[in-house]
């Protein structure tokens, strides 16, 4: 059950690049055990952001308190409590999956158990492989393993299945899902609005460096539709999506 409580406070941040405003005095709130969305076309800031609050990149405005630690005075203890999907080029190529895990765990000096990590994105099976043998999907439910290490209180998702299949995109959904269901708390992007609605308790709208919407996605939706908004082509009960996985099963064909 999620709490009322935030875990992520963002108050008036900007970023700057020369004449460039590159976030321009956003603000919002995240809940404990909620994953939260940044949607926005390329160029919004929705990354500036989330290296804001993930402490790799100075602010040149406001402030950003993450599980009570003040973002710009204590980024170390902030590294400490967040997990950041990483991409699969950033991986030692000469150690399996269960040699990376109890790496990255011996660098933030906790004993992991990799196995049960692996359980917790189903690549269990695949303990003794090496990243480069590993489909897209399972590279990037590896990622969010590595991720998991040190027991985030949030994890940042930047576009998780970006390039991947529809089975693979809607399995990693379920895992997400999960994740969330244990506790965790999720900020995410994503280029996918299916996606968004599927997943994200609340969504906030980038544009230009602003946020110029941040409601749960069904209520944005019946906002619009409430102004008189109509489609030119009437909405089908199928797309091609379905059709696709309807015929091909939504079984993963990487495993």
């Amino acid at each position: 059950m999620q709490t009322t409580d935030s875990v992520l406070q963002v108050t008036n941040i900007t970023k700057r690049y020369g004449d460039l405003t590159a976030v321009n005095g956003i603000s919002f709130q995240v809940k404990r055990q909620e994953v939260f969305g940044i949607l926005g076309p390329n160029g919004a800031g929705k990354t500036t952001t989330l290296e804001m609050i993930e402490s790799l990149r100075p602010l040149d405005g406001g402030t950003i308190i993450l599980d009570g630690l003040d973002v710009a005075k204590e980024p170390q203890k902030v590294k400490q409590r967040i997990g950041v999907q990483l991409q699969s080029s950033s991986f030692f190529d000469k150690l399996t999956l269960t040699e990376l895990l109890s790496l990255f765990g011996a660098m933030y000096r906790r004993r992991i158990d990799a196995l049960a990590l692996l359980d917790e994105v189903e690549l269990r099976d695949k303990a003794k492989s090496y990243v480069a043998d590993l489909s897209g999907g399972q590279k990037q439910r590896f990622s969010i393993a590595a991720a998991l290490v040190n027991d985030p209180v949030i994890l940042f998702l930047d576009e998780p299945t970006t390039g991947l299949d529809p089975q693979a995109r809607r399995h990693l959904w379920g895992v997400i899902k999960r994740i969330r269901s244990e506790g965790k708390t999720i900020v995410l992007t994503t280029h996918y609005m299916e996606e968004a609605e599927e997943l994200c308790d609340r969504v906030a709208i980038m544009d230009r460096g602003a946020i110029v919407a941040n409601a749960p996605p069904q209520e944005l939706v019946k906002k619009l539709i409430a102004k008189g908004f109509s489609k030119e082509r009437v909405e089908r009960l199928a797309n091609l999506e379905d059709v696709f996985l309807d015929m091909t099963g939504h079984s993963l064909r990487d495993e």
